[in-house]
């Protein structure tokens, strides 16, 4: 592990009581990340009281106090205008920041990094790394060693995307619509266009017994942001801008982890073995595709796995060199902490932090 030993390094986790940042401390310790130090950070109503990470009590602290403490790396989540506003104080004071948000992902200069595909672009004097998009990163994944091996031209994604990936308020309200039993038919608004919704509703519509084609803002485009993450996360990280990418983002009500179905058009010919193959042996991607004996990747399979699970592999016949692929994985883990930390681990195992 680098340049520490177990035990000798402060790691900051700001939002550490959110639902990404509660998982970060759980793969921190499944890990057995090397640390001596917690210094959880969370919102100024939480300051003061104390978490419990492997056996030992931390206090919540402010990020004021995170920054002072010099932490060797902070691992973000909590917001984009939090990492927006502290990112730049931590790294300033030697630390290294690794962010969930969306706040540093196309800055210029920036990495964006999934350890699997291009961790080797950060240099020492990185000291903010942006963790992609849930989506993007199970997507890429899959798509990576395909791209390599035959060169993507365009691809069509429709997402699945489970209500974890908007937070706690939307677990809370899906589980308050099923004790419920909610099914409006059709389903009321709970709020407008520029309103505040309740504060006890995350989605303008149920969730319960629902889909909705909403994730993230809209814009003037017609596309949400989530949309738009996909198409221009996945040109900066594969470092191709001739990549044709459109998507549509649906949140339903899941809790196990994102599902999208992919449609891949490449330049060059392929055989589907090939695929498989290819697929088989990427780190970090279990092929799981045999769909006569109902073998295929479903969130309740994803759910605490670290994999991104591929399968229903088949050719696009409408279309030459292209092929739709189904890819699920747990938005929480590999989607969030688990990228985060194997960022953090690439950085001692290639001793850039100091």
């Amino acid at each position: 592990m680098g340049i520490f030993k177990a035990g000798e390094m402060k790691i900051a986790v700001v939002g550490a009581t959110g639902l990404v940042g509660t998982k970060i401390l759980q793969v921190l310790a499944e890990r057995h990340f090397p640390l001596a130090e917690l210094i959880p950070v969370a919102s100024e109503r939480s300051i003061g009281k104390e978490l419990t990470f492997q056996g030992k009590n931390y206090t919540i602290v402010s990020l004021a106090d995170a920054v002072k403490a010099k932490p060797a790396i902070a691992i973000f989540s909590a917001g984009k205008q939090t990492s927006l506003d502290w990112a730049p104080a931590f790294a300033k004071a030697g630390t290294f920041v690794i962010d969930n948000s969306s706040a540093w992902r196309m800055t210029p200069g920036i990495p964006l990094v999934i350890p699997e595909i291009n961790a080797k672009i950060i240099e020492k004097e990185n000291k903010i790394i942006a963790n992609p998009n849930c989506s993007t990163i199970q997507m890429l994944m899959a798509l990576a060693p395909l791209h390599k091996a035959f060169k993507i031209i365009r691809v069509v994604v429709s997402t699945y995307q489970s209500i974890t990936g908007t937070g706690v308020k939307a677990v809370k309200q899906l589980e308050r619509e099923e004790r419920e039993q909610v099914h409006i038919h059709p389903p009321a608004p709970l709020g407008k266009e520029g309103e505040t919704l309740s504060p006890d509703c995350a989605y303008p519509y149920q969730i319960h017994r629902n889909c909705l084609p909403h994730c993230d803002d809209f814009l003037d485009n017609g596309y949400t942001k989530e949309e738009m993450k996909l198409v221009n996360e996945t040109r900066k990280i594969l470092n191709d801008d001739d990549i044709q990418l459109t998507a549509t983002a649906v949140r339903v009500p899941v809790v196990g982890g994102h599902s999208e179905s992919i449609n891949i058009e490449f330049k060059r010919n392929f055989q589907l073995a090939e695929v498989r193959t290819l697929l088989a042996e990427s780190a970090g991607v279990a092929l799981m595709d045999d769909p006569a004996n109902n073998i295929y990747p479903m969130p309740a399979i994803a759910h605490e796995s670290d994999e991104v699970y591929v399968g229903r592999i088949r050719c696009d016949n409408s279309r030459p060199n292209a092929i739709n692929i189904w890819v699920v994985s747990d938005n929480l883990r590999k989607g969030a902490a688990t990228n985060a930390i194997q960022i953090a681990e690439f950085l001692l195992k290639e001793e850039l932090v100091k």
